[in-house]
């Protein structure tokens, strides 16, 4: 019975991120949703900033101390390890929800592409990084990824898969695909406010800092190996680093991350 209760609080959690996520696509490009980056309530410039500030530290907070090893080896003394990811998906989700619902647009514009071919390659990029983004963590192991795997693995007696090596795909080319289909989507906006910028500013910003945080704990994890993919394969613009397959032609090179490799 208990382990049915994880897989129903797994797949609780996986459908809150589902909703966050379909939700983000909406909210960064104005789409569909009832408010977006640039459609809420009307307020002064300087509360909407500090508030917008503020929602944006709390999501990086919880991304971030969530995500280090340390927190989860405390964590895992009080909720079992087969819902520890479902737990931080489902935190990530919900803060991420507050976010959409306080957040305060500043709709003054900073740019403005009029010209309809130009805007038509802007919401092609916009798209192309949500694209990325889904393909990546399919990449990997998706539900694993979401924490989905790792509940159903504990009812079905399943072994823990072990982290391992590879390169699939875009991992090929820039070590951080993720983060890559976020900024592409963040930034690519045919009017790009104040808020809006504010918004890519302090993401663009989290993400730099997370990628850090993230490839020390896959250095500690994996050594030798992935400093050397770090200094063959770009972080984050492709083809601005070698190719691993020159020195690595069986693609033992990228880090098949697992838990560690959402952008958290």
């Amino acid at each position: 019975m208990k382990s049915i209760s994880w897989v129903l609080y797994g797949i609780v959690a996986y459908a809150t991120f589902l909703v966050a996520i379909l939700y983000a696509i909406g909210f960064a490009g104005n789409l569909v949703v009832p408010r977006s980056i640039d459609v809420g309530p009307a307020v002064a410039v300087p509360e909407a900033l500090v508030v917008d500030v503020l929602l944006l530290g709390l999501f990086a907070v919880q991304h971030s101390v969530m995500a280090r090893p340390w927190f989860k080896r405390a964590w895992t003394r009080f909720v079992p390890p087969a819902i520890e990811r479902s737990t931080y998906v489902l935190f990530a989700s919900l803060v991420l929800l507050l976010l959409y619902w306080q957040w305060r647009p500043v709709p003054a514009p900073v740019w403005t592409v009029t010209n309809p071919t130009g805007a038509a390659i802007v919401w092609s990029i916009f798209w192309l990084g949500w694209f990325v983004l889904v393909l990546a963590t399919f990449l990997i192991n998706h539900f694993e990824l979401f924490g989905l795997r790792q509940a159903v693995a504990r009812l079905l007696g399943l072994d823990e898969l072990p982290k391992e090596f590879r390169t699939p795909l875009l991992y090929r080319h820039v070590r951080h695909p993720i983060y890559l289909g976020f900024l592409l989507s963040f930034w690519a906006a045919p009017t790009m406010t104040v808020g809006h910028l504010v918004f890519s500013l302090a993401t663009t910003g989290y993400i730099l800092i997370g990628l850090r945080l993230e490839e020390r704990d896959l250095i500690a994890q994996f050594g030798d190996r992935y400093r050397r993919y770090r200094a063959e394969v770009a972080a984050l613009i492709p083809f601005m680093g070698k190719r691993a397959e020159a020195k690595d032609p069986k693609g033992l090179a990228s880090a098949h991350r697992g838990a560690s490799n959402a952008p958290r």
